[in-house]
Parts: C-alpha cells; sequence; structure tokens
C-alpha cells in the first residue's frame, strides 16, 4: 500500500498577453512543477516568473517539452520522427536548465505535454527518444510517464530514474490510458469523484475506467492540471483529502541514472 505521493502541475503556460491559470496560488499545494518551455506555452519571462516562484515555495523545478504547437496547445497530434522528437525535447530541457541555473537551481525532472506525452505513451521508439534525451542533458533527472505506459518501459530499460504518473481529473480507458479529451467524460469536473479516484489510486493502486473495468496502476506522482477553470479547488481539495488519508505528499528524491 503506497502512503505518500508527489502532487505535480503543469504551469509557466502563459505568453504574451495571455495568461493561463493561477500558478502562485497552486503552487501552495503541489510538490513538482512542470514548467512549460514555449513550444506550447510559456515565454522567457513567463519561465523566469514561475522558476522564481516555485523555488519560493519549495516545489522541484521539471520542464515540460512539447510538440511545436503554440497555436493548439500542443494537444494536436503531429508525426515526427524519433530523431525529432529527441531534438525538441532536448532544445526544451535545456532552454527551462539555464532559466534555473541563472536563479542557482536545477532541474529535477522531466514530463512531455499533451500530444507528445500521449503519443509517447504508445509508441515505443518515440518513448525511447525522449527519455534518451533526458538522460543525455542530465542522468540524474527523473522521467514522470504516464503509468504502464511506453514512456515507463523505456525510462527502465536505459536506466533513467522515472515517476509513474496518475491522473485527478481524467478518466481512464480499460487499457490504461487516459480517455481522449475529444470524447465525453474525458475530463472529471466534480472534486469529490476525482478525490474519491486518488485516493483509491493510491491506497489500492487501482482505477476504474470509464467501461467499469478496475485498471491496475502505480501511483508515484499526481497530475493536477493548472489550465482547469477550478485547478486551485481541485489543488486544495485534494492535498487536503491525501493529508486527512494519512498519505504524504512529497518530491521524489533526485537519484542518479540505474546502472
Amino acid at each position: 500500500m503506497t502512503t505518500r505521493i508527489d502532487m505535480n502541475c503543469d504551469m509557466g503556460e502563459s505568453y504574451g498577453a495571455w495568461t493561463m491559470g493561477n500558478d502562485a496560488a497552486v503552487l501552495q499545494y503541489v510538490s513538482s512543477a512542470n514548467i512549460a518551455c514555449g513550444f506550447h506555452g510559456g515565454d522567457p519571462a513567463t519561465m523566469r516568473k514561475t522558476v522564481a516562484a516555485a523555488l519560493r515555495q519549495g516545489v522541484a523545478l521539471g520542464a515540460h517539452p512539447s510538440l511545436q504547437d503554440l497555436a493548439g496547445f500542443g494537444r494536436r497530434v503531429m508525426q515526427i520522427s524519433p530523431d525529432e522528437a529527441y531534438d525538441i525535447v532536448v532544445y526544451q530541457i535545456g532552454a527551462l536548465a539555464g532559466v534555473a541555473a541563472s536563479q542557482g537551481a536545477r532541474l529535477h525532472h522531466v514530463k512531455a505535454h499533451g500530444a507528445l506525452y500521449n503519443m509517447a505513451a504508445k509508441d515505443e521508439d518515440l518513448a525511447r527518444a525522449i527519455c534518451q534525451a533526458v538522460k543525455d542533458v542530465d542522468a540524474s533527472l527523473i522521467l514522470y510517464g504516464l503509468a504502464g505506459s511506453k514512456l515507463i518501459d523505456a525510462a527502465r530499460d536505459i536506466g533513467l530514474a522515472d515517476a509513474s504518473e496518475v491522473f485527478a481529473d481524467r478518466s481512464y480507458q480499460d487499457d490504461g490510458s487516459l480517455t481522449p479529451r475529444t470524447r465525453p467524460g474525458a475530463m472529471i469536473e466534480d472534486v469529490d469523484q476525482a478525490v474519491a479516484q486518488v485516493v483509491r489510486m493510491v491506497r489500492e493502486g487501482k482505477v476504474r475506467s470509464v467501461a467499469g473495468k478496475d485498471v491496475p496502476v502505480q501511483a508515484d506522482t499526481l497530475c493536477i492540471h493548472g489550465d482547469q477553470p477550478n485547478a486551485l479547488l481541485f489543488a486544495n481539495g485534494i492535498r487536503q483529502a491525501l493529508e486527512k488519508a494519512g498519505i504524504e505528499v512529497r518530491t521524489p528524491p533526485r537519484a542518479q541514472a540505474r546502472p
């Protein structure tokens, strides 16, 4: 039975005159931040400010690389080769690592965003390219990936530390994948339902699919989407529920690559 879990949030996705999410408020409830690197959201100033805000709260810094799709917020499927995936991930990790270094900090983890995340969850070659990019930049970084996915398999195959991710505000399919956002019921908008799903995933290692099947999951880190209108309500409610259930919220320790 798991008695601890990391809470991560996708953030830093504002850019220019456009503001996305309520990062400053959500940061007080999470233990890890996945910060946009400019391809789906974010810009240099937003990256700098988000890193600074996370550091003030003692929240671990993570790069959140995406397909190069600012107009589609990184959620449109694009055909890219493993080499292209490798290059864009290296580029984006490097950008955020530089911002972190300018403030005397280091990155802790990497989590792909949107379509890139979902594509790599099922594509072995894409998953391996992403994991290799992470390892080549910094072998002590942790790869955050969908529990039971090709991303986790690839990380383990190449000796990269990993954290299996589960979701509070997304429904699941029978194979353990997330319900596509284009389908009804993909997003869980009721806080109580989300809390119940999270506690069960942590306590029992299971999640109920939309078809009613119990699917096994490993819950190392829990995602809260910062772009949801009710992100703050979700973060607060889930954090309180975890603490009430005796589940510690803690960032996974940074580790050297496995032999």
